[in-house]
């Protein structure tokens, strides 16, 4: 943080701008589009590209920004940037295009509209930054495959809890200690909520109802644990995780873990319901250097053999800045998967669906999420939840059940399944690989 806001003042003063394209315009890019023009020296966002151009312009409208230009190319971005003017289209191509660009914000919540977004960035050599979960965890390793071989960077941001996890992550590598759990505490959990349940929060809350229910159902908390899981490396030691319970404090639950286990197994992502701090994350890490266990005992950080480290809150819009700044002047992306998919997140159903049925995907009437390892999922041929939307089922499904691509009818040539496919093809042939996180 004190490099990036030190590097943002320096373009202040120099009036050299980061100029940012940012494609979304729901809950969180309000607050972001906020932040930027109000609190964040060196940098504005530029443009916005949104299917629905009054949600656009209303991002600027809310942080006080009344004149926004609606443009229909590249070349408009452009001399709206030199004029310090502000942008709003509909295809985010045209935000890719543009020359005065400097890195492309995607924070839509989409799957297959969200990776068109990044293959076109990538096209036009822009690197990217999501707070999107959802697709990285369902695409991210053929996309980042795709970004290396372009040369561009390609990152997920901080704000969210895989960022702040990753963040996390490498504090505690840094200090000489193996991480071993990286884990996300979350307040509730009920598989069986759907949009109906939720619609009246959602709407207090003025955030999409099924991007609340996605919270409330694991889904999400899922998605981002196997971003962490694909980012390290680490598996999980069962489908959808131990998922623990406790209203203990996080420093008090390194009991829940054995460390022979963990060492075995290389590390493990996970959840726990209910502790404090909430909301926030942790990563539990192991040293056997004697020197470091008798300063830990002395900074009062327990006696081991796992060590506790956590954030007591995770900042979203607050923090994209931050993240932006890291991937766009420093090429420090926040995290990135480190090859194969490692894990990813399987459709379940909801309650007992019935052949003809049409899954309706991430939040909705008849799927939740759950992290499985990769090699399971492709022993079994389970559908990760990213494609379940939109889709028709061959046969009855009982609840609780995970689904399989044998459930149901591919009919369309959607872009997501293209690049599942071929991520799949890539890992099969070994030509995505895991390193070493």
């Amino acid at each position: 943080m004190v490099l990036v806001d030190t590097a943002l003042q320096k373009r202040e003063e120099q009036g050299n701008l980061l100029q940012v394209g940012l494609v979304g315009a729901g809950f969180i890019s309000s607050g972001l589009v906020n932040q930027i023009e109000h609190y964040i020296p060196g940098m504005r966002v530029a443009a916005i590209a949104n299917r629905t151009l009054s949600k656009a312009s209303r991002c600027y409208n809310q942080a006080g920004i009344q004149h926004v230009s609606t443009v229909t190319d590249a070349e408009s971005v452009d001399l709206n940037v030199e004029l310090g003017k502000y942008s709003v289209c509909q295809d985010p191509e045209i935000l890719c295009a543009s020359t005065k660009i400097d890195i492309i914000v995607e924070v839509t919540g989409t799957i297959n509209y969200a990776a068109q977004v990044v293959l076109t960035a990538i096209e036009y050599k822009k690197p990217i930054l999501l707070f999107n979960p959802e697709l990285d965890a369902t695409l991210g390793p053929i996309l980042k495959h795709y970004a290396d071989q372009a040369g561009v960077i390609y990152s997920q941001s901080d704000g969210d809890q895989p960022g702040v996890i990753m963040n996390k992550y490498r504090f505690v590598k840094g200090l000489g200690l193996t991480p071993l759990v990286c884990g996300n505490i979350k307040g509730f959990l009920d598989v069986h909520k759907n949009p109906s349940d939720m619609a009246a929060y959602a709407k207090k809350v003025n955030n999409s109802v099924n991007m609340i229910t996605s919270f409330t159902d694991g889904t999400k908390v899922n998605f981002e644990q196997a971003n962490v899981a694909n980012s390290t490396g680490m598996g999980v030691t069962r489908r959808g995780m131990s998922a623990h319970r406790s209203k203990e404090h996080i420093d008090h639950l390194t009991s829940f873990y054995d460390i022979d286990q963990l060492l075995e197994s290389g590390g493990i992502v996970d959840y726990i319901i209910g502790p404090k701090p909430s909301p926030g994350v942790y990563v539990f890490g192991t040293t056997d250097d004697p020197m470091i266990k008798d300063y830990l005992k002395y900074l009062k950080m327990g006696e081991g053999p796992l060590y506790s480290f956590y954030t007591p809150y995770h900042l979203c819009n607050l923090e994209i800045p931050n993240s932006s700044a890291r991937v766009a002047h420093f090429n420090d992306p926040v995290m990135v998967p480190v090859g194969a998919p490692v894990v990813e997140v399987v459709a379940t159903a909801k309650r007992d669906l019935r052949t003809g049925e049409t899954l309706d995907g991430i939040g909705g009437y008849t799927c939740y999420g759950e992290c499985e390892n990769t090699k399971i999922i492709q022993q079994e041929n389970l559908l990760p939840i990213g494609l379940a939307d939109n889709v028709v089922l061959k046969r009855d499904i009982k609840q609780g059940s995970a689904l399989t691509f044998d459930d149901i009818e591919i009919s369309d040539d959607r872009l997501m399944f293209q690049l599942y496919k071929q991520q799949q093809e890539f890992a099969n042939a070994n030509n995505l690989m895991v390193m070493s996180a």
